[in-house]
């Protein structure tokens, strides 16, 4: 195993969505509880684990330790609480989920949906906009899957939508199960010391909204979360999170405003004291061997 690199003053943060119980081949990038497993073992063998709230601490007070790492989880996925948590708990690592409420009241997220139309391996073609497409592989099943993820993501949430059921109306496509935690099962993540994080209502591209908007995404996950969980929410996740893409510095001035403390974005490298707590990065290294994950956390740390 490569050895310990001592790099200080730096953040890495790393940001996951899903744990699988087992491997999904429509989501090849999602670790499974075994993978997860030995990459929190790695963490709290070669790095400092931190809560958001010590690391932030710890960069503006100039006593973050060396090799410091945040672990993060995107969106409010049930998995989070019956596989990851009890591998984080083991390894004692603190994390912070982000929750998008509106699909905490059993409606899957527009892109699970997206991705389920694909994953009937029995099914051999699908209607696509009018367009009878055969279906073939994994890999083709896949790539027809994010072609369609990319030519929804930026429309009007309810435009998305509409589209997504037009897609389930022409297939006639029975809905998944729910994917996604409760508002008691969010509320059970936090007593379990896992802290919640807002990630908007609807999951919107927020740069593209107007102001207002904005403001009502924002503030309403919070309130409600706070709700939930009978606690303050203090850390945010900006939706898709590339900074000047999806958000601008006045999507940042938003949730300022709305009372939080952090907000992370997608872009990829470390934080140090003179980053933004409200642009804070995040990575996350898709290696599937220790030695290739480990390596490139501490390249993102050292060169970044």
């Amino acid at each position: 195993m490569l050895g310990r690199i001592a790099a200080r003053g730096k953040l890495s943060i790393l940001i996951y969505h899903q744990v699988l119980a087992e491997a999904d081949p429509m989501r090849p990038s999602e670790p499974t509880a075994e993978v997860f497993d030995w990459q929190m073992a790695l963490l709290a063998r070669h790095f400092t684990p931190l809560s958001l709230d010590d690391a932030l601490d710890g960069l503006k007070n100039g006593t973050l330790p060396a090799n410091a790492v945040c672990v993060t989880f995107d969106d409010g996925y049930l998995n989070n609480l019956t596989v990851a948590q009890p591998i984080l708990e083991k390894y004692r690592i603190p994390a912070t989920v982000y929750v998008a409420t509106a699909f905490s009241r059993g409606v899957n997220m527009w892109n699970d949906r997206v991705i389920h139309l694909f994953a009937e391996a029995q099914r051999d073609a699908l209607n696509l906009g009018g367009e009878w497409v055969s279906l073939g592989g994994w890999p083709q099943r896949r790539q027809l899957a994010e072609h369609w993820l990319r030519q929804l993501k930026y429309l009007p949430v309810e435009q998305r939508l509409e589209q997504v059921r037009a897609l389930y109306t022409d297939n006639t496509l029975a809905e998944q199960p729910p994917l996604m935690m409760t508002p008691e099962q969010v509320r059970t993540l936090s007593d379990k010391g896992i802290v919640i994080g807002a990630h908007t209502v609807n999951h919107p591209i927020l740069k593209v909204l107007p102001a207002a908007q904005q403001q009502q995404e924002i503030q309403q996950s919070k309130t409600e979360l706070e709700d939930w969980t009978g606690k303050e929410v203090r850390h945010f996740a900006y939706p898709n999170g590339v900074e000047g893409k999806d958000l601008d510095g006045d999507t940042m001035r938003h949730v300022q405003e709305a009372g939080f403390s952090t907000a992370v974005v997608t872009n990829w490298g470390t934080s140090d004291a003179d980053t933004s707590p409200f642009a804070l990065r995040r990575f996350t290294p898709w290696d599937r061997s220790a030695a290739r994950f480990h390596l490139r956390l501490l390249r993102n740390q050292v060169f970044s």
